[in-house]
């Protein structure tokens, strides 16, 4: 099923305005699920709706919320997001941190009592968009926690995301924007709506055994995701909770969490008040061209850049639509209908069948 992004968007808008948030969150909301949708990050775009109004029905997170400033200096913040969308949160404490850059051309931003902030990648996204360099450190208290560590089976991580940012003049900025396990959860979900496996090396059953059924993940007893090659994603899963976690005062996994708290620590540079002239843009441009350059191991084939992917995927999806699978949509319109979104908006979004 395919759906024109804008449509789609305001479908969405519609559905969160309805649920009690006001016209800019709603809008926020909506702009940043569809963002991930278009870049290609499913996982993170509206297949998350009917959850978050699920959340929001039962009081684990609240609208129309304003970050709370516990510390603050010149270039250092320490905000409390009171548990409002994260999309809404994260957007404020981008906010806070690029105003204290752009005068001192460092600052760092402790965010910790978030809901869920969405695709990580949309932040560095909007810092590199003002000329910033930023490094985002994500963690969640316990409900996330889904990840074994290297050699065990037991879920004590979450999937800890880690992204950068870097502007790039004149071109598409340099975005990596990872989670430290093999996948994000919500591609599981992606792949047990669609009702297609796994890849391989991702998961592990309650036993600890190797599969590729996204259903044995949300079993009982559940399975476990895995960190991504092995022990580097496991070591950086391990700095981004501390960083994210412990010293944001957010808290790092632990058991009998049961609503999803995220911390985050955001790192921002601003490269032309550390170096003079263009030497840095000048670099990046001769090191990305260099690096794209390589001979290619298979031919009529490329040397991609970080973030090149979902430039790539945002200008098709733009183009020809979104797609979502059948379950998918049938949550989003079940969320709508129970919100007495109007018919006619709801099937506004569609494109074909």
């Amino acid at each position: 099923m395919r759906f024109q992004h804008e449509a789609l968007g305001n479908l969405v808008t519609a559905i969160f305005a309805a649920a009690g948030c006001g016209p800019d969150e709603a809008a926020c909301i909506s702009d940043h699920l569809i963002e991930a949708n278009l870049a290609g990050h499913d996982s993170h775009g509206v297949i998350r709706t009917s959850h978050y109004i699920e959340w929001l029905a039962d009081e684990k997170v609240f609208p129309n919320k304003t970050i709370e400033l516990l510390f603050e200096n010149d270039v250092a913040a320490l905000i409390d997001g009171q548990m409002g969308f994260g999309q809404s949160i994260g957007r404020q404490a981008m906010d806070l941190g690029l105003e204290k850059v752009q005068q001192h051309g460092l600052a760092a931003v402790a965010l910790r009592n978030s809901a869920h902030l969405g695709r990580i990648g949309h932040w560095a996204e909007m810092a590199a968009r003002t000329g910033v360099i930023s490094l985002h450190f994500v963690n969640t208290t316990g409900l996330g926690m889904m990840v074994a560590p290297t050699g065990g089976i037991g879920r004590r991580l979450s999937a800890n995301p880690v992204a950068v940012g870097i502007p790039i003049e004149n071109r598409a900025p340099l975005v990596f924007d990872i989670s430290t396990s093999t996948i994000a959860e919500g591609k599981i979900q992606v792949a047990r709506n669609r009702g297609v496996p796994v890849p391989d090396g991702c998961i592990i059953d309650a036993q600890g055994n190797p599969t590729n059924d996204p259903h044995l993940f949300y079993a009982d007893p559940p399975g476990a995701l895995l960190p991504f090659g092995g022990h580097k994603g496991y070591g950086l899963g391990i700095v981004a909770e501390l960083l994210a976690g412990a010293l944001t005062g957010s808290g790092c996994s632990r058991p009998g969490v049961n609503r999803l708290e995220q911390g985050m620590l955001t790192i921002l540079i601003d490269p032309q008040k550390i170096l003079a002239d263009d030497q840095f843009q000048t670099e990046i441009r001769r090191f990305t061209d260099f690096v794209k350059a390589s001979p290619t191991a298979t031919p009529g084939s490329e040397v991609l850049m970080p973030g090149e992917v979902e430039q790539r995927n945002r200008a098709r999806r733009q183009a020809e639509g979104i797609e979502l699978d059948e379950t998918t949509w049938k949550q989003v319109v079940e969320t709508a209908q129970g919100l007495q979104v109007a018919p006619d908006q709801i099937e506004a979004a569609l494109l074909d069948p």
